[in-house]
């Protein structure tokens, strides 16, 4: 390269150092020109010697700044003058075509500082710079300047006006800047709030995203108290901790669990347990903790005062959404405590902590939050002219997903939509990506279910609506997540979940689909046993135990676990398919041998606890083999798996072994009927999605024997596995459709 040059830059490039890293580069090849942020990302014009532009790019992609990712660099000719010497220049507004950066973990130089007694933000709990801190929590607009965050409320002193315009300080333009002069202010102070929990109290505390609760997790009665307050009777707590040191005294931690936990993204990272100390009630019935060390200087500050791990779970009652609102928190934290510790800088966004957990030595994210969204996914190839939409996701674990300039963009994680609140959050959130990413939708893409409130919600937009299979949008969503080609022909997609409305009107759950972004056949499922009671049948195991040996005996003698059922008008709604819906249902049959197990055999207390508490049961052993199942009319029939497990309970065969066993057999028999399935259609892919590929025990074995047949197994990492990244599948499935000229819109 030689003269003058106009380079543009995309990807996450604003709100992250990207302008002071071009300057800085610029100025070392004495180059002239100038480098700004518009609609589009970052927009350089340089001029110099003879491949000293090309030299500013490898520089820029040898060493970026730590949260910029970049997708694409453009260069043409420029044939204006430039002035000598190299310039930041302001911001221009225009269309939006450009990233918002997730939320970051508080940075090594941030920390340091506020642990220095001679620095001016010793001891301040807002500290950061543009290579940490708050960013989707407090944006409301773009571009992503301090005008347009909820830190517009703070004026800048002199001293943090001046790092603002200083381009060689790592606070230039970094919009949340702070001290203590002039940033936010917390209500009480970190010593107090300490000694709180010291003393065994629940403390209410502001963080990033929205409200957190608080105790000391070493203190079974606090623990006990604050699962009274939330009515939270089960569902496993997440735990901060102050350094890797003390996560190691209480979970097994690999180095890849390390990194992860220390990444910028900082999630939640579900750990094998080592320590039995801690009280049970943490996690009941699990051999895991969710673990993640503190994400802002507020939690740091608070952490080196205690030699504690803390209960940090959301500020809600159980159901409901994160608590963002001040006055809200007074009025519904209040019944479980009185101690709360807020500050005055407004929660724009309500954004949760993420969660991720290793399986086959990769991160699968479980829940997208905090850290991650909403970072894009690049469309794969043959994508590049699809449309702007709108996808809506499901009904459990919400969130939606914006197509816009070949990117798919997937929102944070935004609970069930059934609760209000969280319903009314979710608009919120839409409106919210309409402004940020100046997106005009020519169609939603939703579920087939007519009941979702995702769905309803879609056909009010008075847009195209293209309804889409369940469990298609599942494997295409793991597709898109691995970067498979529009054109990429077919695969054999395993979906594995709860439920989800299918094609003929029925309940699926465990299904084998020949399957492309376009379209699907359904090859083979779980064989279809009834729900009786219908949701009723999601809450209490013990009815899916009764169906399932209805279904395999035709008689049942009742098991410890049925004693005292009303079996008899159980039995009556089966055959009378009175409010007894069939399902080919992978969770409903994980619930039913919980069930027989004696795991939640009364009511779960929250979704997943049967399977999670039969994986944690299955883990303590290491069976010679596993239960027998059957294939027949193309449905994997489970009889001869309840016949084998039957006699197993009555010769007192150990609880674990027999947990293990089912996952085994269940893993043989699903990677058995994959691979006939591949071969018969020719296909070499395959890939896994729905929420029951989050068990470990069963995502491992699979993927064993089916690597080990010399077939190709696509996973999902970046998105999760279960409804959470049912948007992105709905998303792909469209646009595919749309341009092949086939949208079917309803």
């Amino acid at each position: 390269m030689s003269g003058a040059y106009e380079i543009r830059v995309r990807g996450r490039v604003q709100g992250v150092g990207f302008r002071p890293a071009v300057w800085r580069h610029a100025r070392a090849l004495a180059l002239d020109g100038e480098v700004l942020n518009d609609g589009e990302g970052v927009l350089m014009r340089v001029a110099g010697g003879p491949g000293s532009a090309g030299a500013l790019i490898e520089a820029l992609r040898r060493e970026p700044p730590p949260l910029a990712e970049i997708d694409t660099v453009e260069t043409r000719e420029w044939n204006a003058p430039l002035a000598p010497g190299f310039f930041i220049v302001e911001s221009r507004q225009d269309a939006t075509n450009t990233q918002v950066t997730p939320d970051a973990l508080l940075c090594a130089d941030c920390r340091a500082e506020i642990t220095d007694p001679a620095n001016r933000r010793f001891g301040y709990a807002f500290t950061n710079c543009t290579h940490c801190g708050p960013r989707l929590s407090i944006v409301r607009a773009i571009p992503y300047d301090r005008a347009n965050t909820t830190m517009s409320a703070f004026p800048l002193c002199a001293d943090c006006g001046a790092e603002y315009e200083d381009p060689a300080d790592r606070r230039f333009h970094a919009e949340p800047i702070a001290c203590p002069v002039c940033g936010p202010k917390l209500s009480h102070s970190l010593n107090g709030i300490a000694r709180l929990l010291k003393d065994g109290e629940v403390v209410a505390i502001k963080g990033l995203g929205g409200y957190q609760l608080a105790c000391d997790a070493t203190n079974g009665d606090a623990v006990a108290s604050l699962r009274q307050g939330k009515k939270r009777d089960g569902k496993p707590f997440a735990l901060m901790m102050t350094d890797l040191a003390m996560v190691r005294r209480y979970c097994r931690v690999s180095e890849d669990e390390a990194q992860i936990l220390q990444s910028a993204a900082a999630p939640i990272v579900l750990l094998e347990k080592v320590d039995n100390t801690l009280p049970e009630a943490i996690a009941p019935g699990l051999n895991s903790l969710g673990a993640m060390l503190p994400t802002t200087p507020l939690h740091a500050l608070l952490m080196a005062q205690l030699d504690v791990p803390l209960v940090m779970t959301s500020g809600n009652l159980t159901g409901e959404p994160q608590i963002t609102d001040d006055a809200e928190a007074v009025a519904q934290l209040g019944a479980i405590t009185s101690h709360i510790l807020t500050h005055d800088r407004e929660i724009a966004n309500r954004v949760d902590d993420s969660v991720v957990r290793f399986m086959a030595g990769a991160p699968r994210l479980i829940r997208r939050a905090r850290g991650y969204a909403p970072a894009p996914v690049k469309l794969p190839k043959g994508f590049e002219d699809a449309p702007d939409l709108l996808a809506l996701g499901g009904e459990l674990k919400a969130a939606f997903c914006v197509v816009k300039d070949g990117q798919a963009i997937l929102s944070q994680h935004q609970g069930d939509l059934e609760q209000a609140p969280a319903f009314a959050d979710f608009r919120k959130n839409l409106l919210l990506y309409e402004k940020l990413f100046d997106h005009a939708p020519l169609a939603v893409a939703a579920d087939k279910h007519p009941e979702y409130l995702s769905t309803k919600l879609g056909r009010a937009i008075g847009l195209p609506v293209v309804a889409i299979q369940h469990h298609h949008a599942h494997i295409a969503s793991c597709l898109a997540e691995n970067g498979w080609p529009r054109d990429g022909g077919k695969v054999i997609g395993i979906a594995l979940d709860g439920l989800g409305w299918g094609d003929d009107g029925t309940i699926w759950g465990g299904e084998f689909l020949l399957a492309d972004y376009c379209g699907f056949e359904r090859l083979a499922w779980l064989k279809p046993v009834a729900m009786p009671g219908g949701t009723q049948a999601i809450r209490e195991p013990w009815r899916n135990l009764f169906a399932h040996l209805d279904n395999a005996f035709g008689e049942v003698t009742p098991l410890g676990p049925l004693q005292g059922k009303p079996l008899t008008t159980i039995a009556a709604m089966i055959r009378s398919g009175t409010n007894a819906p069939k399902a080919s249902s992978c969770g409903r049959l994980f619930d039913a041998v919980a069930a027989a197990l004696g795991l939640c055999d009364g009511v779960q207390a929250y979704e997943g606890e049967a399977a999670s508490r039969l994986e944690a049961l299955a883990e303590h052993a290491i069976p010679e083999t596993g239960y027998p199942f059957d294939v027949r009319n193309r449905a994997l029939d489970p009889a001869p798996m309840w016949a084998a497990l039957l006699g197993d309970l009555a010769t007192g065969v150990h609880r674990a072994r027999i947990a293990a066993r089912f996952h085994v057999g269940l893993a043989f028999a699903l990677a058995k009927l994959a691979s006939e399935l591949a071969q018969v259609h020719g296909v070499n892919t395959l890939a896994f999605s729905g929420g029951c590929f989050q068990n470990r025990f069963l995502f491992e074995q699979m993927l064993r024997l089916l690597e080990q047949s010399g077939l190709h197994v696509l996973t999902h990492s970046r998105v999760p596995a279960n409804d959470g990244g049912l948007a992105l599948g709905q998303a792909l499935v469209a646009a595919a459709q749309i341009l092949e000229g086939a949208m079917p819109c309803a």
